[in-house]
């Protein structure tokens, strides 16, 4: 097998890594009771990947602007989902401030996007960010990873996909673990052939404790905080949470 190499393409390798429909059909309640409850009309998805959360806001009759520090994301989000009235994409970096304007009833960092970001104070700054984009009484949910339920040290495999292009099929793996404060996604890429070639990656993941995530959205003038370990999880458990979710209202 030749050498390793970190991996092009990337855009199509993650997408293909999530199996969206039965993730959106996961998590559409949860998003639906909070939408309802605080009347949201108008969504920002900061750090949007693909797009589908997105698409799926404005499938419900929501205005939504997905943005995301990728050209290739955005492009694959507008390839995907197209550019109807009323869904917007924007290549925007997740510490960057929304556009002045009218201010949306929501904001959102989801999908372990938070949990990228190179130390606490960018953190900080992305809350707050956040929290400046939503009208008063608006929500903000950020979701990452809950590291701490991971051993300290084995890598924890979790999917394993096979995926078509031009240059012939690919075996995709991807896993996670924690080595002390930090976790990392690793993802290894392999050509299907009688030589096969393998690329990989090992991304680096913040860890985030419960209580930075509330001294953060307390700082940034939140009134209202709810930490959950899940989407149908609503109590979070350090040890034994997948998730960490918080929904917070300014």
């Amino acid at each position: 097998m030749g050498t390793a190499t970190p991996f092009h393409d990337a855009t199509r390798v993650y997408d293909a890594l999530i199996d969206w429909p039965k993730r959106l059909a996961h998590e559409a309640d949860f998003y639906r009771r909070i939408f309802s409850r605080r009347g949201v009309q108008r969504v920002v998805d900061v750090a949007c990947g693909p797009g589908h959360h997105a698409a799926m806001f404005h499938r419900w009759g929501h205005v939504v602007q997905g943005s995301d520090v990728s050209d290739e994301m955005i492009a694959q989000a507008k390839q995907l989902h197209g550019t109807p009235a009323g869904l917007e994409w924007l290549v925007r970096s997740f510490e960057q401030p929304v556009e002045a304007g009218e201010p949306f009833d929501a904001a959102l960092c989801v999908g372990n996007s938070l949990a990228l970001a190179a130390d606490h104070p960018t953190v900080e700054l992305v809350i707050s960010r956040l929290v400046q984009a939503v009208r008063q009484g608006g929500v903000i949910i950020v979701h990452v990873l809950n590291l701490w339920s991971l051993p300290d040290g084995p890598c924890r495999w979790q999917k394993k996909v096979r995926i078509s292009g031009p240059s012939g099929d690919r075996l995709v793996v991807k896993g996670v673990h924690r080595a002390g404060t930090r976790g990392f996604v690793d993802i290894l890429v392999s050509t299907c052939s009688a030589s096969p070639t393998l690329e990989s990656e090992s991304i680096p993941l913040i860890g985030l404790e419960s209580r930075d995530l509330e001294r953060f959205f307390i700082r940034a003038g939140c009134r209202e905080l709810e930490i959950r370990g899940g989407y149908h999880e609503p109590t979070y458990q350090r040890e034994t949470s997948t998730d960490l979710i918080a929904v917070a209202i300014r």
